[in-house]
């Protein structure tokens, strides 16, 4: 059984609506072989691609926001606020993920297409 690293997200964070990718990669350093990067994903489409691959094998598997900025100053602006909050609550504030917040079965393709197609609509609107 691999591992499943994500963000915990109070509910109705704004977080939780952005494009979300997955990085497969080995568990430990006996497998030589770079990482792969899937996605983008609706968040709980990656969580369920990832939980589904990891379950069965010694991967790990990360998944987390990408953050749609339009350039140099939103990227800059976002390094700062993460900066920011860095400087605030310590990590043991975070509560681990519970189960409910893993679908049960991965999404097949047909609504990875269609997650694709709400999360295209919503980077061009």
């Amino acid at each position: 059984m691999g591992t499943l690293v994500t963000l915990h997200l109070p509910p109705g964070s704004p977080i939780a609506e952005q494009p979300w990718v997955i990085t497969f990669g080995s568990l430990d350093d006996s497998e030589d072989w770079e990482p792969i990067v899937c996605g983008p994903y609706e968040r709980r489409h990656a969580l369920a691609l990832a939980r589904a691959v990891v379950i069965d094998d010694d991967l790990m598997a990360v998944v987390e926001p990408m953050l749609p900025l339009d350039g140099v100053d939103a990227i800059r602006k976002e390094i700062d606020l993460v900066r920011s909050a860095a400087e605030g609550p310590d990590a043991e504030d975070f509560e681990p993920l519970v189960a409910q917040e893993y679908p049960e079965e991965p999404p097949e393709p047909a609504e990875v297409l269609a997650g694709w197609r709400r999360i295209a609509g919503r980077l061009t609107a």
